[in-house]
């Protein structure tokens, strides 16, 4: 399977709420970076995260690169907190052995975020 197909299915999966197939799709040896918040999670501790994560409603896919092992994509998710709906974009720069994510960063902010006053050009 090609990174491509890799990330393809992963998102997939976690739209779906399949975390039953999730680790399937992770190597044993799997290792997951979130740059926003400084932390590292295994295979275990990953699919844990995505399963549990509260308010989580869809995974969507917008965009991928991908070139030999490695992948880059760009996906909205959407939840609920509070009875409100969030958005937010995430960045994933995922590495693929044998079919099987070895490595992953990933990049998250929210959306609809007011940019600063006099940040724009007039």
């Amino acid at each position: 399977m090609s990174s491509r197909d890799v990330i393809e299915q992963l998102a997939e999966v976690i739209d779906g709420h399949r975390w039953e197939d999730l680790p399937g799709l992770l190597h044993p040896d799997f290792t997951c970076r979130l740059v926003h918040t400084g932390e590292t999670f295994d295979r275990v501790g990953w699919v844990r995260l995505n399963a549990e994560y509260p308010g989580f409603e869809r995974f969507e896919l917008l965009d991928c690169v991908a070139e030999g092992d490695r992948a880059v994509s760009r996906a909205h998710v959407t939840g609920t907190s509070a009875g409100e709906r969030q958005h937010f974009e995430v960045a994933s720069f995922v590495t693929v052995h044998d079919g099987l994510v070895t490595e992953m960063t990933e990049v998250w902010t929210d959306v609809d975020q007011t940019p600063p006053p006099g940040s724009r050009p007039e």
